[in-house]
């Protein structure tokens, strides 16, 4: 076999493989890329020759890294931000971004938070395109694997390569139809009624429900949903309570009546992730700006909200 040159790779080369790496597929990496499958397959034939590994293999109807693949992808990540870096400008100027920005968001902060950002990225950047993807119980990985640039939790990240700034904290309330029922009037009849909540995908329940167990508060939930939307159809029309965030009144649970918890319960800080690569970056420092504003905008006229 004839000696390959490491001077073969390029930029696009780099960012294919992280197409392919982050999509699990030459077909969907194509779609993002904006070629064609052939295009990629090609690629993918010369950055086996470059490397001399097989980088994807066949698994069932879809492909998988192979160890040097998931190597590589991280290396990748890295040359292609010090690319980005090279060429950036020492003037950002927002009016001249193309192309999209991730976060990762529930439904919670997707409804509350980020229609406002993308009004306000699009005022200032509008060849700027706003994706969102589901957070659920978010993973550090989404940042470290560059699914998304930032990721909106209730957790502060427990790791020293993911950053974390505080957006603001949320109070606990009880929801309920007040055509159906009035407000539990104390703790032994908020533990006597049925309840509502959310049980994500991967069994893990909300930090007030993992809380009040803890303080040995025992409920009937009758049903669990895998997020915050599908908390109203079940609470409208019946005598159910849901124990939730208060800024799901806003817009998600609006026209449901409130109660206090019949005990003090911890707030629910909101934070925003990223990961340390992008500290410095000027796209992202404005990005984190922007949402910071947002919040504040948003949240300025809810009381008894702290920052």
């Amino acid at each position: 076999m004839s000696e390959v040159d490491h001077l073969d790779l390029d930029g696009r080369l780099l960012n294919l493989l992280l197409a392919v790496y982050e999509e699990g597929s030459v077909t969907a990496a194509a779609q993002r890329l904006g070629v064609t499958q052939s295009a990629v397959s090609h690629g993918l034939e010369r950055l086996r020759g470059i490397v001399g590994d097989a980088l994807f293999v066949k698994a069932g109807r879809g492909i998988r890294p192979t160890e040097r693949a998931r190597a590589l992808a991280a290396q990748a990540r890295e040359l292609l931000d010090g690319l980005q870096r090279f060429v950036a400008p020492d003037h950002f100027d927002p009016a001249q971004l193309h192309g999209t920005v991730t976060l990762a968001a529930n439904d919670l902060q997707c409804h509350l938070l980020l229609p406002a950002l993308l009004r306000r990225l699009r005022a200032q950047a509008p060849g700027l395109t706003l994706r969102v993807i589901p957070s659920r119980v978010p993973s550090l990985e989404l940042l470290r694997d560059e699914q998304c640039q930032l990721v909106i939790s209730p957790r502060p990240p427990d790791s020293t390569d993911v950053l974390q700034k505080r957006l603001f904290a949320d109070r606990y309330q009880v929801f309920y139809d007040a055509d159906q029922r009035t407000a539990p009037a104390d703790l032994a009849a908020y533990q006597a009624a049925e309840h509502v909540s959310v049980l994500y995908e991967d069994r893990r329940t909300l930090d007030i429900d993992q809380w009040l167990a803890a303080q040995g508060v025992a409920r009937r939930i009758v049903v669990t949903v895998p997020g915050f939307s599908g908390i109203a159809p079940f609470v409208r029309g019946s005598a159910l309570l849901a124990t939730l965030p208060s800024l799901l009144g806003i817009e998600l649970l609006r026209g449901l009546a409130t109660c206090a918890l019949p005990l003090d319960a911890p707030e629910m800080p909101m934070y925003m992730l990223w990961h340390r690569r992008h500290q410095d970056d000027p796209v992202q420092r404005w990005l984190r700006g922007e949402l910071e504003a947002v919040a504040a905008q948003v949240l300025a006229g809810v009381p008894a909200l702290s920052g």
